[in-house]
């Protein structure tokens, strides 16, 4: 980006400067008085905005302005903060003299005289709309991979929710069919109460299922670390073998994190099944979680933190595959076993939520995934509402 203090640089002549400046065609570069009325115009800003300097020169640069930015007052305001700060920039949509529109990153800087006094400003806008639609396209990828991780979640709970429905509907049409054949009074209240507490259990499992399914943008708020992982708890049970025990400990008390509550279930669900893929036969799975503070040890994290660990006794993972186990794609399960997509995803999360992911594991020990989230800092010391 051009700097407006090449304006007053005393070894480059002003026609010197114009010349560097209309060969510049890639950014919009042109000056403004202070009042924000167009006083020159490159060959850059002709070919991003369509007009010729004949036309813009002696215009107010709200012209360029979308009808809604204008309304709200953004020009003046850009304005104002470049003449108090000496420097504003803004990001958004801007309008062509044919009325089509692009989005924009653009830049105000302040020109002064030999005495301190301001003469005009600098104004420089780059075309940024392909680099937008593709942050944005990435997104909608993103989005996409997730939603998939979460359907491939759901076919490996599938099994043992299908088992849990079996059971649950067996109680209700054994309880049933004896509260109909007895004539005691009492056994049709217990037969009955039965048949409530299967229909409640099927209800609480519906309703996790649905919360962890649904579509939905992210939602970042305060989340109590132990209600998050008694649901995925409740969620992992129907997944795991009767050969491999669930191991949960929870520091008491544990601090508030802000995150998104269905992207965090995904990650431990995830951490949880490669941990039950791991172990062959007998086994035990550890979720651990506690506070932590950190020095910088971990990816030069500072402060208060909630890690979960998740400690498997599997076969471990390899030193020279370690380095690679968060890369998108990249797995070590058979074809049709894994989409290599888990980890690069906790990863993800893990760097976009403010925190870190790490791994110690060697072959023959198992292996310890270490996941760690910043505290959320808005809560006092009271203990919050669960």
């Amino acid at each position: 980006m051009v700097s407006a203090d090449c304006l007053n640089h005393p070894i480059m002549p002003a026609h010197r400067y114009e010349q560097l400046v209309q060969s510049v065609v890639d950014y919009a570069i042109y000056m403004l008085d202070p009042t924000g009325h167009v006083v020159s115009w490159n060959a850059g800003a002709q070919r991003i905005k369509g007009y010729r300097a004949d036309e813009v020169i002696g215009q107010h640069f709200s012209l360029f302005f979308t009808p809604q930015d204008c309304a709200d007052g953004r020009p003046d305001h850009l304005l104002r903060q470049a003449l108090d700060q000496g420097v504003a920039q803004d990001e958004g949509w801007r309008v062509r003299k044919d009325g089509t529109q692009f989005w924009a990153l653009a830049a105000l800087d302040v020109i002064r005289d030999d005495n301190g006094q301001i003469i005009g400003l600098a104004k420089v806008t780059r075309d940024i709309t392909d680099r937008r639609e593709s942050a944005l396209q990435l997104d909608a990828v993103r989005a996409q991979l997730f939603q998939a991780q979460k359907l491939e979640a759901l076919g490996q709970l599938t099994g043992g929710l299908a088992h849990d429905f079996n059971n649950m509907l067996t109680i209700i049409m054994s309880s049933a069919r004896l509260a109909l054949a007895t004539q005691d009074p009492a056994r049709t209240q217990r037969m009955l109460q039965h048949i409530l507490e299967a229909g409640q259990r099927g209800i609480e499992l519906t309703q996790q299922l649905l919360s962890f399914a649904r579509h939905r943008k992210l939602d970042v708020a305060s989340v109590a670390p132990a209600d998050l992982v008694a649901a995925t708890r409740g969620l992992l049970e129907h997944a795991l073998p009767g050969s491999i025990k669930l191991k949960v400990l929870l520091q008491p008390d544990l601090p508030l994190i802000e995150v998104d509550a269905g992207q965090l279930q995904m990650v431990l669900l995830n951490l949880l099944f490669n941990a039950r893929d791991a172990i062959t036969g007998q086994g035990v799975i550890a979720l651990t979680v506690d506070g932590v503070e950190l020095t910088g040890e971990v990816d030069g994290l500072l402060g208060s933190f909630v890690r979960f660990q998740v400690q498997d006794s599997g076969e471990g993972i390899p030193a020279d595959v370690i380095p690679r186990i968060f890369e998108p794609f990249f797995t070590t399960k058979p074809f049709g076993k894994g989409t290599g997509l888990g980890l690069s995803q906790v990863y993800g999360f893990a760097r976009q939520s403010g925190g870190a992911i790490c791994v110690d594991s060697e072959p023959g020990r198992g292996t310890c995934m270490q996941l760690y989230l910043p505290m959320y800092q808005d809560q006092t010391d009271s203990q919050p509402n669960r």
